[in-house]
């Protein structure tokens, strides 16, 4: 195990407040150095782009920073284990995901937080400002009216909505799914899969898993597991009633191939977990206190695989590496949405770098550990940079074969290979990093 990293509360807020105030800013991309750049930057030349743009909206694309701009909007009504806080007690938050989309994917974002918590507005106003971004990330917004701002607002708009709270948990818990399954030798269609946790993560990762083709999921709630026996569903949970005769976590729990947990701290016990399948996969995502520790689970159930949402445990679940890659692909194919079919494409696209050999600037990243594919390592590490060309590189591909990409493609086999080569040359460039790298 990695050691966890400390600091304290002073060490932290230096860090935001020193040398500068905050964890972002602006940087102007072409040169002001004379009176004629000057006018071409702004009045006059401006006004030929204007002109162009207003005859056709796609070159925005072209011509502005749109094709590389992603807004991350909140209300702040759940960040992160927070719960509700003031609108711009959310920014912190909002610009450390600007700075991991910038570390990671080279995307520029910039985070508004809204004065606002009623969800039809909401919608307006994420519709209002979508002709500045190629997508918007949607983040910190409380369940279940964060489902329908996401579907309401991507119906408004011809950009990508993502709510990443919801589906950042999916993709990359799918991406671990599929690679237990691999290593033993199981068929996604015949899992038993429990979630805990009927929230914004909960529901997204059922319909995600549902999409790969598992067909056995339960999820659970804080009053128990979710069957056709109970009168208290809201429309959000009612279509993921079993049929089953359980009531309680340990009910669901008995028999599991998969847990997925996205709930509160502590709430498996050691009895529940003897009770699930051989060598199951056992996902404990709450932050900062899983849902039953990994030793204490291991200490009944050595042959477990576990994953946690934690960087100092093996197989830790980090939306990092989802979110700016999806993004990557999004907005260099000019896509009007994230659809399931770019998800999985993302989630495949980390198993199968799971299965490569690790780089030794990746090994060294973790404290020269080894890292080889098995019970311990069935994800990338966030700081493998092969994650930014592969997983960016299939859901271009996803996009374009979807229909929902914009950019018009002859030959896709052919886009797509110089589109890996031109983020190979990227990567070389600002960070020194050889793709191949052994």
């Amino acid at each position: 195990m990695a050691n966890k990293p400390t600091f304290t509360k002073e060490e932290a807020l230096e860090y935001h407040a020193k040398p500068v105030p905050g964890k972002i800013a602006i940087e102007v991309t072409k040169p002001v150095r004379n009176s004629r750049d000057l006018s071409i930057a702004y009045s006059p030349g401006v006004a030929i782009p204007c002109i162009e743009i207003d005859k056709d909206e796609q070159l925005a694309y072209t011509y502005t920073n749109k094709a590389n701009l992603v807004g991350v909007v909140t209300d702040s009504t759940a960040v992160l284990g927070l719960g509700t806080l003031k609108p711009v007690a959310g920014k912190p938050v909002m610009e450390g995901k600007a700075v991991l989309f910038k570390k990671f994917a080279f995307i520029d974002a910039y985070d508004i937080e809204l004065k606002e918590r009623d969800p039809e507005k909401i919608i307006e106003i994420v519709e209002a400002i979508s002709p500045t971004f190629g997508g918007i990330n949607l983040e910190d917004i409380k369940a279940p009216k964060c489902f329908d701002i996401e579907k309401e607002a991507q119906k408004r708009c011809d950009i990508p909505i993502f709510h990443d709270d919801q589906h950042g948990t999916a993709i990359i818990s799918s991406a671990a799914i599929i690679n237990w399954a691999k290593l033993e030798g199981k068929k996604l269609e015949d899992l038993r899969v429990v979630i805990i946790g009927a929230g914004a993560a909960g529901l997204a990762a059922a319909e995600m898993y549902k999409a790969l083709g598992i067909k056995n999921i339960v999820l659970t709630d804080s009053k128990g597991a979710i069957t056709k026996k109970r009168n208290d569903l809201n429309k959000y949970k009612e279509p993921w009633a079993v049929d089953e005769d359980i009531e309680t976590l340990a009910d669901a729990l008995k028999g599991a191939d998969v847990v997925v947990g996205n709930s509160v701290a502590n709430c498996i016990t050691q009895e529940m977990v003897k009770t699930l399948n051989p060598n199951a996969l056992l996902l404990t995502l709450a932050n900062p206190d899983p849902e039953i520790k990994p030793e204490l689970a291991l200490e009944v159930r050595p042959d477990l695989y576990i994953g946690t949402g934690r960087s100092d445990y093996p197989n830790q679940v980090n939306n990092v590496l989802g979110f700016p890659f999806i993004f990557r692909g999004a907005l260099d194919t000019h896509a009007k949405a994230v659809n399931m079919e770019m998800k999985i494409a993302a989630a495949k696209a980390l198993a199968d770098l799971a299965e490569k050999p690790v780089p030794q600037y990746v090994k060294d990243a973790y404290g020269g550990v080894d890292l080889k594919f098995g019970k311990d390592y069935i994800l990338p590490k966030p700081f493998d940079r092969r994650v930014f060309v592969d997983e960016s590189v299939a859901v271009a591909r996803a996009a374009i074969e979807s229909g929902v990409a914009r950019i018009k493609v002859d030959d896709v086999d052919k886009w797509v290979e110089g589109y890996k080569q031109h983020l190979i040359k990227m990567l070389k460039e600002k960070e020194g990093i050889d793709y191949d790298a052994e």
